[in-house]
């Protein structure tokens, strides 16, 4: 069993900036998987970062986000820069062990 906790959302302004982090607890080990999902109101859940043994961003959010990890902590990141009105979604964290977890997720909205 994996549980994973998200932090860091919150409201900012666009071209602001903000760090969510995904704290991992239970049977998680540094070849696992981790990344980044995100859900805006209406539509479908779509992929935004990965990191394993490569890192891998969706192309929208290519050269702004910046995904990371602290296998010591268990932890993994995702810096957000230069945020868009269209970044506004709730954010999950996911990991892959012999099957995906799921956070709960966290808001993050952008909006002047």
């Amino acid at each position: 069993q994996v549980q994973l906790v998200e932090s860091g959302g919150g409201l900012v302004q666009p071209g602001g900036s903000l760090r969510l982090s995904c704290a991992a607890s239970g049977s998680i080990f540094s070849g696992n998987a981790m990344g980044w999902y995100r859900q805006a109101p209406g539509k479908e859940r779509e992929f935004v970062a990965r990191i394993d043994s490569t890192i891998t961003y969706a192309d929208s959010v290519k050269g702004r986000f910046t995904i990371s990890r602290d296998n010591a902590k268990d932890t993994v990141y995702l810096e957000m820069n230069n945020l868009k009105p269209e970044d506004t979604a709730m954010y999950y964290c996911f990991a892959i062990t012999s099957t995906v977890y799921w956070g709960q997720g966290t808001q993050v909205t952008v909006s002047s």
